[in-house]
């Protein structure tokens, strides 16, 4: 039991299980609170969490003084552009449509890879089940009922989600292709902390500053937004760093997420129900998963324990 709670694939799963809640948390979220402002305050209190974890503070802050030009650069990508992207959109779909979108990025982050990897190019079997992603997505748009400027605000947030998934491969790609010796609890917490900082700083010119009393489920909201962020990147940026691992295989994982994502958002938020579209898209987006990642999935390759 110990060794399949140490694989890849066991810890990926939980992982995306984790961020599978965040959809719905961050919906109920951005009824009280603008979506930068939002953000910058849930992953300021995940970067403080993991630092607690981490514990030896001399040790956390030499290590970011050492590599502050990476932590930066990480903390741009991964906190700052990544979830504006991610915010922005989110509060402009559905929460359950906006689960599917982002469930396809393991399609784009097989596309990134392709280009920064020798060992990682795209063959056959990954085109297909990019194509496959890809025509989930339609039907699940195709599904879509609203009209007008509603229906416009809708299909830009679509967009809008998909350059998310664009950043979140690239960010993959240079946590990967990193030489240095940097904890993974130290990068993930000082690239959420740093990087919640500066989206607060961008939030108050441009949302403004929302002070106000906030009901229960807000606060609610925003603790398990910050731990799972806080758990869910720690493990990520983990498995980045295991010998043998592939961007492409690694992010077929997050297909789990359109699923529970947005079965949790058709539960939890008031308005939301699953329809034939839905469901059909969500259908073709798990094929998708299981042409990209058959032999991972049955061959138990990837419950292979890793070092």
């Amino acid at each position: 039991m110990r060794n399949i709670i140490r694989t890849t694939a066991f810890l990926a799963i939980i992982a995306c299980l984790l961020w599978s809640t965040a959809f719905a948390g961050v919906k109920i979220g951005l009824k009280y609170m603008s979506p930068l402002q939002f953000a910058g305050i849930r992953f300021f209190i995940s970067g403080i969490l993991l630092m607690f974890v981490f514990g030896k503070y001399k040790v956390y802050f030499k290590i970011i003084i050492e590599h502050w030009r990476f932590v930066l650069w990480i903390a741009f990508l991964q906190t700052v552009l990544m979830y504006s992207l991610f915010y922005t959109g989110i509060n402009m779909v559905p929460g359950a449509l906006g689960a599917m979108v982002i469930g396809s990025g393991p399609l784009f982050a097989a596309i990134v890879a392709h280009f920064a990897f020798n060992d990682d190019k795209m063959n056959i079997k990954t085109t297909a089940s990019i194509l496959l992603g890809i025509a989930g997505i339609v039907i699940i748009n195709i599904g879509r009922q609203t009209k007008g400027i509603a229906g416009v605000k809708e299909l830009l947030g679509v967009f809008i989600l998909i350059g998310n998934n664009l950043v979140s491969g690239w960010y993959n790609v240079v946590v990967m292709k990193s030489k240095r010796d940097i904890p993974s609890l130290v990068l993930s917490s000082s690239s959420l902390g740093i990087g919640g900082v500066i989206l607060i700083l961008i939030s108050i010119p441009v949302e403004g500053i929302h002070l106000q009393r906030f009901p229960a489920e807000f606060y609610v909201s925003l603790g398990w937004l910050s731990f799972l962020s806080a758990a869910a990147f720690a493990i990520w940026f983990a498995l980045l760093k295991r010998p043998g691992v592939k961007i492409s295989h690694l992010n077929t994982w997050k297909f789990i997420i359109p699923v529970f994502g947005a079965v949790l958002s058709w539960v939890l938020l008031k308005g939301e129900s699953p329809d034939f579209y839905s469901l059909l898209g969500m259908f073709v987006v798990a094929i998708a998963m299981l042409v990209m990642n058959h032999e991972a999935l049955f061959g138990n390759k990837m419950f292979k324990k890793q070092a």
